[in-house]
Formats: C-alpha cells, sequence, structure tokens
C-alpha cells in the first residue's frame, strides 16, 4: 500500500469532518481529485476504507484502523519537524490550531503576535470552527491546540483557562433596547438584526434561535464585528456580537451595548490538547506561552 502524506492527511481530513467535500477543503483539493485519490487507496489496498451513505461518510473497519495509524505517522512527522527544527535554520515548523470565531477575531492576534515574533521559523495553520468540531478535531489528533467554550463534551482532553467571552447586543443609542442593561435573546426576535455572513458564532446564534422555534429577522449579514456595530449605530438594525468587539467598536459607532442574561451568552474559552506530553515541541511552547498569557 502506497500512500503518501497527501493521502494520509485527506483520509484523516474525510473521516473528521464525515464529508469528502469538506475534507477535501480542509486539505486544499477539489471534489474531483479528493475523490479520485480516495478510490486510489480502496483499489490498491484491495479493501473498502469508507462507508458513503446519505448522511455522509463513515470509516469502515479497516478505515478505523487506517486513521488510526495515520494519525501516528503524521504526528511523527510533526514532531521530528519540531525536533530537528531546533538545530536546523532554514528548517520551519508549523502548529495547526483549531479556535472558534471570538477566540479567533477578538483574542488569539494580540496573543500569537508576540510569541510568533520572538519564533520566526514557526508558522500558525489558524482554522475557524465550532467548540464542539474543536473537540472532535482534537480528539482525533486533527489538530494540536484548541481554543473552545468549556460548555461542549470534552472527553479525556487537558483544558486550561483562555477567557471570558460575553455575548452583548448592539443597537443604536436610542433604541428601545438602550433602556435595559440585560435582555433575554426571546425578546429580541420582533427586531430586525444584522449577522455574520459565515463563521461559528453565526451557526451558535443560529442554533440558539432554531431551537425554540425562531428565525432571525436578519437585514444583512456582514464579514466582521466592525461593520456590525457601525450599521447598528447607524440605526439599520441590532446585532449580537462579542463584548470584548462592541467595546472596542464603541469608539468610531455609535451603539449602546445591552448583555444577554441567557446562560449560553457567557462562554469560558478554554485552550484544548490531547495530551500535553504528546505535543511537538513547537506546539508545547505554544501551549504554555497562551497559558500564561490567559493567567
Amino acid at each position: 500500500m502506497r500512500f503518501d502524506l497527501t493521502d494520509l492527511r485527506l483520509f484523516l481530513a474525510v473521516v473528521d469532518a464525515g464529508s469528502i467535500t469538506h475534507g477535501a477543503a480542509e486539505v486544499g483539493l477539489s471534489l474531483p481529485a479528493a475523490s479520485e485519490r480516495l478510490r486510489d487507496m480502496e483499489t490498491v489496498g484491495e479493501v473498502t476504507l469508507l462507508n458513503r451513505g446519505r448522511r455522509g461518510i463513515a470509516p469502515t473497519e479497516a478505515g478505523e484502523m487506517l486513521a488510526h495509524h495515520a494519525r501516528t505517522i503524521l504526528h511523527q512527522m510533526a514532531q521530528m519537524r519540531g525536533d530537528i527544527g531546533q538545530f536546523a535554520k532554514g528548517l520551519r515548523a508549523s502548529v495547526r490550531v483549531f479556535a472558534n470565531t471570538a477566540a479567533i477575531t477578538e483574542f488569539l492576534p494580540k496573543r500569537l503576535a508576540p510569541w510568533m515574533a520572538a519564533h520566526p521559523q514557526i508558522d500558525i495553520d489558524l482554522k475557524e470552527r465550532q467548540s464542539t468540531e474543536i473537540a472532535r478535531s482534537i480528539g482525533a489528533g486533527f489538530a494540536e491546540i484548541g481554543v473552545l467554550s468549556s460548555a461542549v463534551e470534552i472527553g479525556d482532553l487537558t483544558l486550561r483557562p483562555f477567557a471570558i467571552d460575553r455575548l452583548v447586543v448592539v443597537a443604536p443609542k436610542e433604541h428601545s433596547l438602550a433602556e435595559h442593561a440585560r435582555v433575554r435573546f426571546g425578546d429580541l426576535f420582533g427586531h430586525h438584526f444584522i449577522g455574520l455572513a459565515r463563521g461559528a458564532l453565526r451557526d451558535h446564534i443560529d442554533g440558539q434561535a432554531s431551537r425554540v422555534g425562531a428565525k432571525l429577522k436578519m437585514r444583512a449579514r456582514l464579514h466582521s464585528f466592525d461593520g456590525i456595530c457601525q450599521m447598528a449605530g447607524a440605526g439599520v438594525g441590532i446585532g449580537i456580537v462579542p463584548e470584548a468587539a462592541a467595546r472596542r467598536c464603541r469608539r468610531s459607532a455609535d451603539i449602546a451595548i445591552i448583555r444577554l442574561s441567557d446562560d449560553w451568552a457567557t462562554r469560558h474559552l478554554s485552550l484544548c490538547v490531547r495530551d500535553e506530553s504528546d505535543l511537538t515541541p513547537p506546539a508545547k511552547a505554544l501551549f504554555d506561552h497562551l497559558s500564561r498569557e490567559s493567567e
């Protein structure tokens, strides 16, 4: 069986996502190219690795075994690069980090910047994911470090505190909601919203609405918290953003900030790894740095 590293990365991505489409996108391959590689893996090995159904992709028993060995091989490759990178000037290392929307936009840039400046030979492969997906990916060995909500099921993973992420409502200062210090999510359904065009936070908010059978009346979807706050300040509608983003944007946008009283709106973010002793040297150094910055 002649599987190369791209084959192994693709296979793990597909198994992790439960989808060939999403797995292909994760490793930067087109869907036809990914499908052909997976078929070739099964043909060359004369074994069925994936069960393909309407609800997605699931590994067969042979596929589970391949996934186990693929994680071991890819981890050893990363470990080798990290170990040798301590001595080789030209060899670069990379740490894969999965984080939710708030961590990526409001917390990580400031905390990553000084560490990356001090470690010019180490790159960060940063991906935005929902917290449940982050926990699954860390457990599967598809990312080394995660930043997720502590509310999700994490099994045997190791957590360290990272930050508190509070979601707030932003509205025009003359809006009726501005009279309140706190509001419930259910009190907002009659108002028009400005939301995110994509991302884990959009999925989180939409999911909370779906849980109570509601659909938000969306006027526009934008790609940044700054844009949401600018539109809210101009009277277009209301938005839900992290409190850190709202306070930062209040300097330039004429907004009122109202806290959400729902339990799900206050999230304790945690750093997450499968096992500290299993981290590559670059990942361990980054994990320790992020942990110290959170103290």
